[in-house]
């Protein structure tokens, strides 16, 4: 490593840093409480809520971290993540950092674990690893070490810098709500009136699909037939099969093959599909758990107007629905929903408006989902530069950087060797 700024020195994760890989107690073990003798067993999840808390009686075979330790997730798609702030034993997928604190700034460890020093490479030794990255694969990644004082300087200002591109992340985020809070607001506007209503059923034609049977091939073999399942309403245009089904399907079961230009709206489905309105682009059977609204009366309702109306009444679509674990719409309450009606030049003045504003306010949002990328990579901008020496000035009057590794290594050497356990312990808990 070459370049180096003033009293920096050269070194490797390995030099400076050990970690702790946790176990995994079996399900048996869990509990739903915390009680005299009990810990709390944290996982990737607990990082981000409490609501599915577990607890496992408390041994010393269980590695345990504390609120201030800095813990790594070692497995899957959280590989890399950093974490703080809970106390308990940890399981498998984490990993505890540890360092010398009287020689390293906690929160510049922390950053230089966030930065793409150690990410990038992580990454890549991630994808290749089953089982998660372990010492030998960090051990060597090379990063530049300041002098301590010099740590603490790069930690004062990487918090001012993140103060600001937090609260930019934080307004642009906003923006998303904003958007549709004003969606609803001009629906509500041009939809305010509800005279001259006319329930759905008169106006077009409802029905539903259904699932062939799994397993059976004749419905499934060489199919062309486009098969939409509830989940295609999410994007709000239907353009390409969920999945196909074959002619016999069509046939021997209750599907039904409907045409381009129907609307599709969700009966039930999981988080914010049911109630959702989508437009149908292509011909197309549908399963069960949607209504197509079809055969639209071109005389009497605009399309594009219907779509609009069933769209701004999303969430009392949604409160028609009835039941326990899965509240769902039937044919009847679809049929039912009544919409105003005014002249067809009328509604096309309407979704023109629509139209435009949308248009407008869709900008908007697009340039600050564009803003919100950026600010993530300026934050990685902001780390390299404090990790190469070029975000605070150098003090000459610091302890080198290469003084401090020495005694670092000298520590590190004469600590004390952890003592092996049993084998089946030592499988659990090796990192």
């Amino acid at each position: 490593m070459t370049g180096l700024p003033k009293g920096w020195t050269a070194a490797t994760f390995g030099d400076l840093f050990d970690f702790k890989g946790g176990s995994q107690p079996p399900k048996s073990e869990f509990f739903p409480e915390l009680v005299v003798g009990r810990i709390r067993l944290l996982q990737i999840r607990d990082f981000g809520s409490d609501d599915k808390a577990v607890y496992i009686n408390d041994a010393p075979k269980w590695p345990k971290c504390s609120e201030k330790d800095i813990m790594v997730g070692r497995y899957g798609a959280s590989v890399g993540k950093i974490l703080t702030g809970k106390a308990g034993a940890y399981n498998v997928a984490l990993i505890r950092w540890i360092f010398d604190e009287s020689n390293l700034e906690r929160e510049w460890v922390r950053r230089l674990l966030q930065s793409d020093i150690f990410q990038q490479p992580l990454q890549k030794v991630s994808r290749s690893a089953q089982n998660g990255f372990n010492k030998e694969d960090v051990a060597g990644i090379p990063l530049a070490l300041p002098p301590l004082p010099e740590q603490r300087r790069i930690v004062r200002k990487l918090d001012a810098l993140t103060a600001r591109t937090t609260t930019a992340r934080t307004h642009l985020t906003a923006i998303a709500k904003l958007v549709e809070r004003y969606k609803l607001a001009l629906y509500q506007s041009v939809f305010l009136t509800r005279q001259n209503q006319v329930e759905l059923g008169m106006i077009a034609k409802v029905g539903t699909g259904a699932t062939p049977k799994k397993g059976v091939a004749r419905f499934y073999e060489n199919a062309i037939v486009p098969w939409i399942t509830s989940g295609a309403v999410n994007s709000k245009w239907v353009t390409k099969p969920s999945g196909y089904i074959t002619d016999a399907a069509i046939q021997e079961t209750n599907c039904k093959v409907f045409p381009a230009g129907s609307l599709l709206m969700a009966m039930y489905g999981e988080g914010k599909t049911r109630g959702q309105v989508a437009r149908l682009e292509i011909a197309a059977a549908t399963n069960q758990a949607l209504a197509v609204i079809h055969e639209i009366d071109a005389s009497k309702v605009d399309q594009e107007y219907l779509f609009g109306f069933l769209d701004s009444i999303y969430l009392e679509i949604r409160d028609e629905a009835e039941g326990g674990v899965q509240p769902n719409l039937s044919l009847g309450k679809v049929k039912a929903f009544k919409l105003p009606l005014p002249p067809l030049d009328e509604q096309r003045e309407i979704v023109s408006r629509i139209e435009t504003a949308f248009a407008k306010i869709d900008r908007l949002a697009a340039e600050a989902a564009k803003a919100l990328k950026l600010v993530g990579h300026l934050d990685q901008r902001i780390l390299a530069k404090a990790f190469a020496g070029d975000l605070v000035p150098q003090d000459p009057s610091d302890e080198p950087a290469e003084t401090l590794l020495a005694r670092i290594r000298e520590a590190r050497a004469n600590a004390p060797k952890a003592k092996r356990g049993r084998k089946a312990c030592a499988r659990q808990e090796t990192p």
